[in-house]
């Protein structure tokens, strides 16, 4: 019964409520207040930004036009555009393709596409003959100044972007299309427009050179000439630091502010943590084979750990097995080990890797084909140990992120000394690998190949998606700076993956 009292007045009141005799008066809308934007104490007019290819826009192992457009500084200058900026000139590249020739002959590759031919998405280069020549120059200046491939030391260098030198190796291509002069340096370029703002990140390729080629280069530590360097090694610290404040000292004469970036962590990403330690699948047969064949290698190995050759630990680790299964590790040459060829020459420095190594990602194109056509039991990675280009072992990864500490703790210094903004990309950049991070529609960008969102098919160079992320951290850092209370801009509107 009390229900029913209970429904009969409800229906009541929905009845009055639809009663003609009661005028239904709408709220009334009220646009929110309009926000306005402030640059703070920067002064956006005149922004430039300095740097790689990181500053360009490159990605899936090439720059091209909608890359350029999807650059993090591009991204920024249409923040600034909201609180007093002014235009953002880019050199763009002729097409999407991202080639390019010197002279009618190609000296760059196209970008990576996936091929699904195969049943299996795999990065291939899009076909065509990309439309940039190297030599039909641009007529600057123009306000992104990134420069793929650049070192720090290459700012500064004279003839950088000399046409003539591209065919040598002693010039850069890209800046070669947009360089004032065949004498002109990068930051000479960048300071004759009299920035009032900008953004200066360089110096993960004075590292990342000597990660990619395995830690094949030198480190370079306590030789502060960079003219004695080859292009897989790492530049000396304290010559980092020194060039960096000659950047700072230039670009500062004429801003009123700017943004600087730290080194991240360059082992963190794709190209380092893709291919598995142990992608090796075998029959129990040819297991067995294997076993048989390692037998006197790792029976030498013992010995020489009885007589305290090597210690009982180093001849655990280089005792080498495979078993019947999909995920036998590969064997590598890890000249940290102790030489024992002056024992025996068949003992060379060899073991299997651990999930400690990292493998690089062309590894994966490698790995299983035949160091000798002629001999098919010549596999590399199994029968044929991986040299050292093809992966990074515990102990240069530690060299390696000896560098990165160096230079951070330099551009900390720096960026005081200067009273610049300082954005931490090292440590952001470990919360996309570690965590991931989560935008607004619920989807989460991690730096998993392929499927992240993070970073482009490369391994290396974030996608559009990345770099918006990396420039909302640029602008939250400009804001605590300056005062500005720039909006940033919405990774959603960026993709994770260029599909064609």
């Amino acid at each position: 019964m009390k229900k029913l009292l209970a429904l009969m007045a409800f229906a009541g009141l929905f009845l009055l409520s639809c009663s003609d005799d009661d005028e239904v008066i709408p709220p009334e809308v009220v646009d929110p207040p309009a926000v306005e934007y402030t640059s703070g104490s920067a002064n956006f007019s005149n922004y430039v930004a300095v740097g790689n290819s990181l500053t360009a826009g490159f990605s899936d192992a090439a720059l091209f036009m909608d890359g350029q457009t999807a650059s993090m500084p591009n991204m920024l200058a249409s923040n600034f555009a909201l609180a007093g900026g002014g235009s953002f000139s880019i050199p763009f590249m002729a097409d999407n393709l991202g080639g390019a020739t010197l002279g009618g002959t190609p000296i760059l590759g196209n970008r990576l596409i996936l091929d699904f031919s195969s049943g299996s998405p795999t990065p291939v280069e899009v076909s065509g003959m990309g439309a940039t020549e190297i030599t039909e120059t641009l007529s600057g200046p123009f306000n992104n100044m990134g420069v793929p491939g650049a070192k720090s030391y290459h700012l500064v260098a004279p003839g950088y972007g000399n046409v003539s030198g591209v065919a040598l190796g002693l010039a850069n291509p890209y800046y070669a299309r947009f360089a004032s002069s065949p004498t002109a340096t990068v930051i000479g370029d960048a300071a004759a427009q009299a920035p009032t703002f900008f953004s200066l990140w360089i110096g993960n390729n004075d590292i990342l050179g000597y990660a990619i080629a395995g830690a094949s280069g030198v480190d370079q530590t306590g030789n502060p000439d960079p003219s004695s360097y080859g292009p897989a090694d790492i530049t000396d610290p304290t010559a980092f630091a020194g060039i960096y404040d000659g950047l700072l000292a230039t670009l500062t004469a004429s801003a009123s502010g700017g943004v600087i970036a730290n080194i991240p962590d360059v082992t963190s990403i794709p190209f380092f943590t893709t291919v598995p330690h142990n992608p090796v699948p075998l029959d129990a047969a040819t297991a067995e084979l294997l076993n048989n064949a390692y037998a006197a290698y790792n029976a030498g190995v013992t010995q020489l750990a009885g007589l305290m050759a090597l210690t009982p630990q180093e001849a655990e680790a280089r005792q080498i097995s495979f078993s019947a299964g999909d995920t036998n590790a590969v064997v590598i040459i890890d000249e940290d080990l102790t030489d024992l060829t002056g024992f025996n020459p068949a003992l060379i420095n060899m073991r299997q890797a651990t999930e400690q190594d990292l493998l690089i990602f062309t590894s994966q194109t490698f790995i299983g084909t035949l160091a000798n056509p002629n001999d098919p039991t010549s596999i590399n990675g199994v029968a044929v140990p991986l040299g050292d280009e093809w992966v990074l072992t515990p102990e240069e990864q530690i060299t390696i992120g000896n560098a990165v500490m160096a230079y951070n703790q330099s551009l900390e210094v720096l960026a005081q000394t200067y009273d610049v903004a300082l954005v931490d990309m090292n440590t952001y950049l470990d919360i996309v690998d570690q965590l991931g991070v989560q935008l607004s529609d619920g989807s989460t960008v991690s730096s998993t190949y392929g499927t992240g969102g993070g970073f482009s098919l490369d391994g290396v160079h974030p996608s559009p998606r990345g770099y918006a992320l990396i420039a909302n951290e640029f602008i939250k850092t400009i804001n605590e700076k300056y005062g500005s209370n720039l909006p940033g801009v919405e990774p959603l509107d960026y993709t994770g993956l260029y599909v064609n």
